[in-house]
């Protein structure tokens, strides 16, 4: 399976203008995809962000499992790093934000206080991958179409300040990846819901990623409902299934139009919800943290 890679220049310079906004801001939004909270990470962010204060936001949760979702933000809260799950069309979504963000500069606020500076407004970038979910939510967050959204990733170019009520001022960031993704299954997780444009990868070879994944998962009779596969078809190879995918849905031996209706069907949850990334084992001292 070939390498994956995407970084194209208005990445490096967004990379670039968020390192400059970084001393008129009070907390990073780090927008990551639920169904993989990790390899959906920027590592670039670590270095860039430093000590600013960061609150990790898991979108399409709608589409991960739940039962995933909670043991992840059980995991982040082990390790100290604050987090929340988010659905854009919660009503309570901008105060919800907005009192995990005060949570999160409680400490930075009531030295604040002390020196007798009373602003109640919090200035925030939000930063994430392409194609996580930024401008949909940014829009649910200003409550207007401010952001241009889009089911395809690299659809926000540029920076842009935001009013989210009257607490909350927002900084809009193009999705960043980084340069190089030094495991190649990260690649093969961000092709599959959406980050990296299509044209990148070969379908199939995702595809069989994610016949694998749920073969691994033992969910692989999600596929039985959605695609109408017998119990002896399920029991082939990868390959097989993926044929035997792409004739049920009348594509003869298209397999890549197959694939790409597989993907399709994986992204939009219309197999079920996954979350690919499994939480690490955390360590006992961990665990008596919580």
């Amino acid at each position: 399976m070939a390498q994956i890679q995407w970084f194209p220049g208005h990445m490096a310079k967004a990379l670039r203008q968020l390192r400059e906004n970084l001393k008129v801001i009070d907390i990073v939004f780090e927008l990551v995809d639920a169904r993989i909270p990790e390899s959906s990470r920027n590592p670039e962010l670590d270095e860039i962000v430093a000590n600013k204060p960061r609150l990790l936001i898991l979108e399409k949760s709608d589409l991960a499992d739940p039962r995933q979702t909670a043991a992840w933000l059980r995991y982040y809260q082990a390790h100290h790093q604050p987090a929340i799950a988010v659905d854009v069309n919660d009503r309570k979504l901008v105060g919800d934000l907005t009192k995990a963000a005060r949570q999160v500069l409680k400490v930075q606020q009531a030295h604040a206080a002390e020196k007798g500076i009373q602003s109640r407004v919090i200035r925030a970038v939000v930063a994430g991958i392409p194609n996580v979910g930024k401008s949909t939510l940014l829009n649910r967050l200003v409550n207007k179409k401010v952001a241009i959204t889009g089911d395809r990733p690299g659809v926000t170019k540029k920076q842009q300040w935001l009013k989210a009520g009257n607490d909350l001022q927002l900084l809009d960031t193009p999705g960043i990846l980084w340069p190089k993704f030094e495991d190649p299954q990260v690649g093969q997780k961000l092709a599959l819901t959406g980050a990296i444009k299509d044209a990148l990868f070969a379908k199939d070879d995702i595809a069989l990623t994610a016949i694998e994944f749920m073969r691994s998962q033992d969910q692989l009779t999600r596929l039985t409902d959605r695609y109408h596969l017998s119990t002896q078809e399920l029991d082939a190879t990868n390959v097989d299934v993926l044929l035997a995918i792409t004739h049920r849905l009348g594509f003869k031996d298209d397999y890549d139009r197959g694939s790409e209706r597989l993907i399709f069907d994986l992204r939009k949850g219309k197999i079920g919800r996954f979350t690919f990334d499994t939480v690490p084992t955390m360590t006992q001292g961990a665990a008596d943290d919580e």
